[in-house]
């Protein structure tokens, strides 16, 4: 079994969180998450952050509130609940240690790999998208202001 060490292009916002500091504006004194209606971090048995703040977009932008995954079609209606959010949430740094992003357009260059990458197709892609404004919702169903002032293409990295 080997390790993941991956290179990330990602168009959104870097969240922070895990063991770090939320990168979010009214933090904690210690960068805890501020208090949100939708998820508390000490309920050991609720959902962990990214399980609960998915859960909450698919209910405010997409509709999309079923929970019996047994039920005929359930996957695919979410899958094409998921498809119209336009955003989703990846995780960077490690696997033991991850730090959330929120985008809306990803790239990975897995080890060993090389992706061409052709900036003003990425950046047309994700301008008729209308990428901007779909994060925006996505924050604004969140509760949740990024210290980053806006969305932009950001590069990091993956080791687990």
């Amino acid at each position: 079994m080997g390790q993941s060490t991956n290179a990330m292009l990602v168009y959104g916002y870097h969240l922070g969180g895990g063991d770090s500091d939320w990168l979010v504006q009214d933090a904690g004194e210690f960068g805890e998450l501020p208090a949100l209606d939708w998820y508390n971090a000490d309920d050991e048995d609720g959902d962990d952050f990214i399980t609960a703040a998915e859960k909450r977009l698919l209910a405010q932008l997409a509709d999309f509130t079923e929970t019996d995954w047994q039920v005929d079609g359930y996957f695919e209606r979410e899958r094409a609940a998921k498809a119209r959010l336009g955003v989703e949430f990846e995780s960077h740094c490690s696997g033991d240690y991850p730090m959330y992003l929120l985008i809306a357009k990803g790239i990975t260059a897995y080890r060993g790999g090389v992706k061409p990458i052709d900036f003003v197709a990425l950046q047309a892609e994700v301008t008729q998208a209308d990428a901007d404004a779909k994060l925006r919702a996505a924050l604004d169903a969140l509760g949740l202001r990024p210290t980053q002032e806006r969305a932009q293409w950001l590069l990091c990295s993956y080791w687990g």
